[in-house]
């Protein structure tokens, strides 16, 4: 099962303390959390500041008081933790059991995660009309996520009306909030016109926002229509800048797209045995191109060599490599058209 939702996501902001040394540094804030919990000040929710310190069994311990006398906000916490198995082992059942109540209680959270359950679970767990039911009422209590999520259903009319318009409506309003994969998917609804009056120039804008948040579907498809020149001016430097930075994450989408760059020299330095490093990647994930292979079979040998080393060790470097790479953005002279055509 996969994590669930915007609580899931503060996992990456904190560590976790579970078999924590007994080192005098780690003991003091140890101390000081419990002092804290104990007494704590006011506007401070002791269980949801025990989980965002990842003390999880700490905030299970004070939650549980308060959600057996109906308070939603604890409920919830209750849920996130048994869903994600924090502290405790992971139970699904136990944490429906948990939202069902506070999403009863009226947390919109516990709605939301409650309907990715039932979106994306397995067996009876799955139940997409469920799911849909969930997240309409989520989204009209004012979840972006489920704003986002419940677009995506009208735009796939089987468990709401199909209705691009209303999809439009919806995922607008997340990409407003700055949810990364909503201002994607608007953004393409706005450069095709679907639901929405087309308006590239807002379209490039929230791909290139979405870009910078680290959606790396964002990332290929503003390089793509920089490159394209979709606005009216061609920019393979800017493409190049973004295809790599995709790339770098492991697409292979980029990866292709940016070797065949390197190997062309336009809007980055000419640089071979990167270009063969990236091309191994993508081909190790399934994706070659006949252009590529191509491209790479005129490249000096040991470079194509290196590069294919390179790979074994990616995202590392091999022992003894060189400590400087090539590859920087330059200047070149007019453009190739190279990926025009391309996937």
């Amino acid at each position: 099962m996969r994590p669930h939702g915007l609580l899931a996501a503060l996992l990456a902001l904190v560590s976790g303390t579970a078999g924590m040394a007994q080192n005098p540094a780690q003991m003091d804030e140890a101390m000081d959390i419990s002092r804290m919990l104990l007494n704590p000040p006011a506007g401070v929710d002791a269980a949801f500041g025990a989980f965002q310190r990842g003390y999880y069994l700490t905030a299970l311990e004070l939650a549980t008081p308060r959600a057996q006398e109906g308070d939603a906000a604890a409920q919830t916490l209750i849920g996130e933790i048994y869903a994600n198995g924090l502290g405790v082992a992971q139970d699904i059942p136990r944490a429906i059991s948990w939202y069902a109540q506070a999403d009863e209680n009226g947390d919109i959270q516990a709605s939301f995660q409650l309907a990715l359950i039932y979106q994306f679970g397995e067996g009876q767990l799955r139940n997409r009309q469920r799911a849909a039911d969930l997240f309409r009422k989520a989204a009209e209590g004012g979840h972006m996520a489920a704003k986002y999520n419940l677009g995506l259903l009208h735009v796939e009319g089987a468990y709401a009306e199909p209705s691009l318009q209303r999809a439009a409506q919806l995922i607008g309003e997340a990409a407003e909030a700055r949810l990364p994969e909503a201002m994607y998917d608007y953004a393409i609804m706005l450069q095709e016109g679907a639901g929405v009056p087309p308006d590239t120039a807002q379209a490039l804008n929230l791909l290139e926002e979405a870009a910078s948040l680290g959606l790396v579907e964002a990332q290929v498809e503003f390089a793509t229509m920089l490159y394209m020149g979709v606005s009216g001016e061609r920019d393979p430097e800017g493409a190049a800048l973004w295809y790599r930075t995709a790339a770098s994450s492991g697409n292979p989408v980029a990866q292709v797209r940016y070797a065949i760059m390197l190997l062309a020299g336009e809007g980055v330095e000419r640089d071979p045995e990167t270009a063969a490093m990236y091309r191994t990647l993508a081909r190790n994930q399934g994706l070659s191109l006949p252009q590529l292979e191509t491209l790479i079979a005129e490249a000096e040998p040991d470079m194509v060599a290196r590069g294919e080393e390179r790979a074994r060790f990616w995202p590392g470097e091999p022992p003894q490599a060189a400590t400087s790479r090539p590859g920087l953005v330059s200047d070149n002279d007019g453009p190739l058209g190279v990926i025009d055509g391309l996937l």
